[in-house]
């Protein structure tokens, strides 16, 4: 699985995922940290990259947008901004979410759940 970290996240968040073998990129390190949402969902639709955030507007972006890909990992509740926490609680639940992950869904994790919705979402 290849990554893209958006900016409400540190780029060490990229390296501690490369670290454990995954492809993984800051929005930094490909000159997107000032593109808006839709910009940086068309690089990683166009790369097959996963888009990882905090950004609570990605979920609207999504249903607006109506398509499988990118597929988004968004981080909520307390905590959500800890790096360690973010890392340990990424690699221990992408097992259970790459084949979702994989087809196109948004995938929202909290400190006591996951949950996954498929995508395109259907706001009809």
């Amino acid at each position: 699985m290849k990554f893209l970290i958006d900016n409400a996240l540190s780029p060490v968040l990229a390296s501690l995922l490369k670290e454990t073998g995954y492809d993984a990129v800051h929005v930094r390190t490909v000159g997107l940290q000032h593109a808006d949402d839709n910009l940086i969902f068309d690089h990683a639709a166009a790369d097959d990259r996963i888009v990882v955030s905090a950004d609570t507007d990605f979920g609207t972006v999504l249903a607006v947008r109506s398509t499988r890909k990118p597929s988004v990992i968004q981080f909520r509740g307390p905590g959500s901004r800890r790096l360690e926490a973010l890392a340990t609680l990424l690699l221990a639940n992408l097992p259970q979410c790459a084949e979702a992950l994989q087809s196109g869904s948004i995938v929202t994790v909290e400190p006591a759940r996951v949950r996954v919705r498929a995508l395109p979402i259907n706001t009809a």
